[in-house]
């Protein structure tokens, strides 16, 4: 419930925060930046190299006046001007980062462990926020893409962890981008890299699948002989109907011996013409 609460507070609490750095500077703030402003006037020639500032198109520039954010929104792309001694800036870069996630050791809810690593992809949304709501915006997204890795396959099977990659990186998605959002990060894809399991427990699957693909192939052999046993049945049941057809069978049998090119050919002799000299 707190950490529901907090999230709830999240946008609420970014937006207090720029609204007071928004505040007013303060008679004590206005002198000063009116006495820095006339003196940068009185040093043109070379307070202007020190003024004016240049972000390009990939960049933004968070400007803070006597220590406080000037504007909800970042300077850039482009040029900009900035007050010597009083007015600072640090700039922001909003291209997508990639970074890869060390292989986690991981015990899963079926008790087995494994060794997960991932990438994750994430680009700078609000550079206002990014600077002001956390020290180090990349360093904690990727401390964070570590725990939520554990957290989130902590609650998974061996074989969800296997077969279901894609749910899995799309529930990390939804719970970092959740939880970056007030540091205004927007975490745009995770992956899955590899997982990779002890080898005695390799050993056993392979072992378990070789038994179940010898198990499929004794059940299809068994399969094939009834049906083979079925067929000659059926052929015997023809062949004692036509006595011909045996001496069909016959032929065939010696035009296939003939065609292996053997030196020795086994002629089957009839049965009926050897009951024919017997009996004479």
């Amino acid at each position: 419930m707190e950490m529901e609460s907090e999230m709830e507070r999240g946008p609420q609490s970014k937006q207090n925060l720029i609204s007071e750095n928004d505040g007013s500077l303060g008679c004590c703030g206005w002198i000063l930046v009116i006495i820095s402003a006339f003196f940068s006037i009185l040093v043109f020639p070379i307070s202007i190299f020190i003024s004016i500032k240049i972000v390009k198109e990939y960049e933004r520039a968070v400007i803070f006046r006597l220590g406080r954010i000037t504007a909800r929104k970042a300077k850039g792309p482009g040029i900009f001007f900035i007050i010597p001694c009083t007015d600072s800036f640090i700039k922001v870069d909003l291209r997508t980062v990639s970074f890869d996630i060390p292989p986690q050791e991981i015990l899963t809810k079926d008790s087995v462990t494994v060794s997960v690593d991932g990438v994750v992809y994430f680009r700078v949304n609000d550079p206002v926020a990014s600077v002001a709501n956390v020290s180090n915006a990349d360093y904690s997204t990727r401390l964070l893409a570590q725990t939520t890795l554990r957290n989130v396959l902590g609650t998974k099977n061996l074989a969800e962890v296997l077969s279901d990659r894609e749910g899995i990186s799309h529930s990390m998605q939804t719970t970092l981008d959740e939880a970056t959002d007030s540091w205004g990060i927007k975490v745009e894809r995770v992956e899955i890299k590899d997982v990779k399991l002890p080898q005695q427990l390799q050993r056993a699957m392979a072992a378990e699948a070789e038994a179940s693909r010898e198990a499929r192939a004794k059940v299809i052999a068994a399969e094939g002989e009834m049906n083979a046993s079925r067929a000659l049945k059926e052929a015997s049941l023809v062949i004692a109907e036509s006595p011909s057809a045996l001496q069909l069978r016959y032929l065939q049998t010696l035009n296939t011996i003939a065609a292996e090119k053997n030196s020795t050919i086994v002629f089957p002799l009839p049965i009926d013409i050897m009951n024919h000299f017997i009996r004479k």
